[in-house]
């Protein structure tokens, strides 16, 4: 049986709407849940917060990662007439010209004028008198996803003097560059220190505005006190998106490449072997004078103001491992912390007893309280793999996991 024009017509454009209609219908489920659009951190949404801060006294916990596209945020604040009464900063300063673990005094912004309050020197805590005149804080700081990365301490902090004195704080997110994976060892409450202040891994997995809930509402605050937060969310992002820092979050931290690598190479502080501080290329590359013969690729750490003044085996060459070119890729395939390196140089050290001694250099670091636990010491020690170190990470990591998605504020 033939079909007349006039009938196929009206057909053919049915059978067209309707494909068209599956192929969008296709495409939106594809993209459920997916943000589209550019990255936008909570302080480029001003729209989201300046009324918030309009015509009252402002205090904010800043440095040179809080910014509004390329502008800081605190002139940026200023130029749009909001009235910023104190600063206070993070370890390295508000500036971020402080090296690692030097404490830092409190002074006057020769730029701004403003008052700077440090929370890495004679306190870590806002004081009574520090908060006396603002009516709201404001915390924006660029974290890296780490345990012993210290800007979540000073978050701890200031949520505790702000519960304890009635002020609302306002956390500006942004992206987390290690938040697509949870990883490591949760914290022994025994270790508790400056390294480690929670139990939770090494690689939390968590924005800063995430963590903030998590401390609220684990009850974490001294006296299970609870600071009022309102956090701007980062808009067009999930835990799985590549995120490229704009600025660098703190002087020795200078890349991608070593923003990505830290979570592995900084239980090095633990032990007698550089990290490459010292070098313009810090937590990129390993090595130690007593690996020569060992290892061709070779370093020297050299003193740098601002970054490492006096570095572990300054003025010596040493010798290992170059990790400059290292795929970072494989970190985002495998999303887990890589304990070969460490069981690799310590089977190549020849001075075992030298390995994990704190004594030798005031710059090692403890390498319990970096794991935050007593037995990673042990096992690499003993000779355990990998996977028989990882395993002694359960039940606790798996039980973190499931205790982290009540915070999530992001896919």
């Amino acid at each position: 049986m033939k079909l007349s024009l006039k009938l196929l017509l009206p057909l053919c454009l049915v059978m067209i709407c309707l494909k068209v209609h599956a192929s969008v219908s296709s495409l939106a489920a594809d993209t459920i849940g997916k943000p589209t659009g550019k990255i936008m951190t909570g302080a480029d949404q001003t729209d989201k917060y300046l009324h918030l801060l309009t015509g009252k006294r402002i205090g904010m916990v800043v440095n040179p990662t809080s910014i509004i596209e390329q502008r800081t945020l605190v002139d940026s604040l200023i130029k749009l007439g909001i009235n910023i009464v104190k600063i206070f900063g993070p370890e390295h300063g508000f500036r971020g010209d402080a090296s690692a673990g030097i404490k830092v005094n409190d002074a006057v912004d020769e730029k701004t004028g403003i008052k700077v309050i440090s929370l890495y020197g004679k306190h870590e805590m806002p004081s009574v008198a520090d908060l006396s005149d603002i009516d709201v804080m404001v915390f924006d700081i660029q974290d890296v996803g780490v345990r012993f990365y210290t800007y979540i301490n000073t978050l701890q902090h200031v949520m505790q003097a702000c519960a304890e004195n009635r002020k609302e704080l306002i956390i500006l997110d942004r992206p987390n560059p290690n938040g697509f994976y949870v990883d490591g060892p949760v914290l022994d409450p025994k270790l508790v220190s400056g390294l480690g202040l929670q139990p939770i891994p090494i690689v939390h997995g968590l924005t800063v505005g995430e963590y903030a809930q998590m401390l609220n509402g684990e009850h974490w605050l001294n006296h299970q006190a609870k600071c009022r937060i309102k956090i701007i969310k980062v808009a067009n992002y999930t835990h799985d998106m590549p995120y490229e820092l704009p600025v660098k979050p703190s002087p020795n931290l200078n890349t991608q490449q070593s923003i990505l690598l830290y979570p592995t190479l900084c239980l090095f502080e633990g032990t007698y072997i550089s990290q490459g501080r010292g070098t313009n290329y810090p937590f990129t590359v390993l090595g130690a004078p007593a690996l020569k013969g060992k290892y061709d690729f070779s370093f020297t750490p050299k003193s740098i103001k601002g970054m490492a003044e006096t570095p572990l085996h300054q003025d010596q060459d040493c010798y290992g491992l170059d990790l400059r070119s290292y795929d970072i890729s494989n970190i985002r395939r495998d999303k887990m912390l890589n304990l070969k390196w460490l069981i690799e140089l310590y089977q190549a050290y020849p001075d075992k007893a030298d390995f994990f001694n704190s004594k030798l250099s005031k710059q090692m670091g403890n390498i319990d309280k970096l794991a935050g636990v007593y037995t990673l010491k042990e096992q690499v020690i003993a000779g355990k793999s990998e996977k028989e170190i990882r395993a002694g990470w359960e039940p606790g990591l798996s039980q973190y996991k499931k205790m982290r998605k009540k915070y999530l504020l992001y896919p």
